[in-house]
């Protein structure tokens, strides 16, 4: 049985709803996560030992659209309000956190779903959503969030990331992430 839902565009290059590129960005990463939770992206298909490796094509829409919004963020970051890009960045974190619970409440994988077939570029998305963290959160939570973060997502580059949390910082909030066990890593510099 094949269930599918003939209102999200399946153009993953196009923004979401038709929107400009001028859209509010917490506007369109809220349209998007209403649509995810409404199972908008969800498209099942028989999966079979020929084809459990496929993904449907609104799986593919789902991810590459999780993309772009990231990357947007990424590069709202710097220039953007950081209170608006950061729960942007919130709500897509939200998403990859729905996907490791229960994907089937969001898209379809044939095989095992979760995260991490999203291909988060961590790498170059952590560092944007710390500069935004340390702007808008008090020192207990940045660290709280940032270890939550980084232990559901990112154990594999953890010290790295956090020498990366430690410099974009401010005092109190380095001085939390010490007192949280996110000091700086025994013989290593960042």
């Amino acid at each position: 049985m094949t269930e599918e839902h003939h209102d999200v565009d399946d153009n993953p290059l196009r923004p979401a709803g038709g929107q400009s590129e001028g859209s509010s960005l917490l506007a369109e990463v809220k349209r998007f996560e209403q649509a995810s939770l409404a199972r908008e992206y969800y498209q099942s298909f028989k999966v079979n030992s020929k084809n459990y490796m496929q993904q449907s094509a609104r799986t593919s829409a789902w991810i590459a659209t999780h993309r772009r919004l990231l990357a947007r963020c990424v590069s709202d970051a710097g220039k953007g309000d950081p209170a608006e890009v950061r729960e942007a960045m919130d709500i897509l974190f939200g998403l990859l956190d729905r996907l490791d619970r229960s994907p089937e409440e969001v898209v379809f994988f044939a095989d095992e779903g979760g995260s991490w077939q999203v291909g988060v570029d961590w790498a170059r998305v952590l560092p944007a959503w710390f500069e935004v963290l340390s702007a808008t959160v008090s020192a207990e939570e940045y660290a709280a969030r940032i270890l939550a973060v980084l232990s559901r997502h990112c154990r594999h580059d953890r010290d790295k990331m956090l020498g990366i949390a430690r410099r974009k910082a401010t005092p109190s909030q380095r001085k939390a992430l010490a007192q949280a066990g996110a000091g700086r890593p025994r013989g290593g510099r960042e």
